[in-house]
């Protein structure tokens, strides 16, 4: 029997693999303000989220961390300063935790706020 030499593929659910950035710094999204995501990541008709309310902000990392299916999404809304200050508390499935943590290790090291 031998081992596969392929990467660990993460999923965000069933059939949809998770979309990680390659540096934390190519994330240079919104930091403040309000931001719109698009129907695709967001499906709510209250589409706006105020960067300014930890609540809104980490609901909104969480979802683009949940939906995202191309880089470039990740670098328009995220931002990489930000996720690392917040990455403890956000509510992800495991597979998105994992596959950031193994591409990022220095997430895995942030405790909650």
């Amino acid at each position: 029997m031998s081992v596969s030499a392929a990467p660990v593929m993460h999923l965000a659910r069933p059939h949809r693999p998770v979309v990680v950035a390659g540096t934390l710094s190519e994330l240079r999204g919104p930091t403040s303000g309000f931001v719109e995501l698009p129907l695709r990541l967001w499906w709510n008709p209250q589409r706006a989220f105020d960067l300014g309310q930890r609540t809104m902000l980490l609901w909104m990392y969480e979802n683009v961390l949940r939906e995202a299916i191309r880089v470039d999404e990740l670098r328009a809304f995220l931002d990489g300063a930000t996720l690392t200050r917040v990455w403890a508390d956000l509510n992800l499935p495991r597979g998105v935790r994992a596959a950031w943590e193994a591409r990022h290790p220095r997430l895995r090291s942030r405790v909650p706020a």
